[in-house]
């Protein structure tokens, strides 16, 4: 899913439907949309994992924010982030999950599931 068409754009903030209709369209004119099965998008985003994996490979464990790594380092993390993020939306998108809506009800089971901890009187 990688290149960097509009890597300079400047977005801060777009939404999960904006990213989809992005990567619709971009499967569409492609031709790609044969390709985009269930099944081959989640092992498209299995070896994007792998990739994400390789690059804290050896380095143990790393301080938030990663203050030590360099530029072109947090840079190559970025991308590989958002390959995983843009093959799960495909991925959701493919199978007819709104997925918005299910990590929000997620969130909402989790926190009934481990709610915080009670606070001494």
């Amino acid at each position: 899913m990688g290149g960097s068409e509009q890597a300079d754009v400047g977005v801060v903030d777009i939404s999960l439907k904006d990213l989809s209709s992005k990567l619709e369209e971009f499967a569409k004119v492609r031709n790609w949309e044969k390709y985009h099965s269930p099944r081959n998008l989640l092992l498209a985003m299995v070896g994007e994992v792998g990739e994400l994996s390789e690059i804290f490979q050896w380095r143990g464990e790393v301080e938030k924010g990663l203050p030590d790594w360099e530029e072109s380092d947090k840079e190559h993390l970025g991308e590989e982030l958002s390959d995983v993020l843009l093959y799960l939306i495909r991925l959701a998108d493919i199978c007819g999950i709104n997925l918005p809506d299910a990590a929000t009800k997620k969130l909402v089971k989790n926190s009934i599931k481990y709610p915080p901890p009670s606070q001494p009187l």
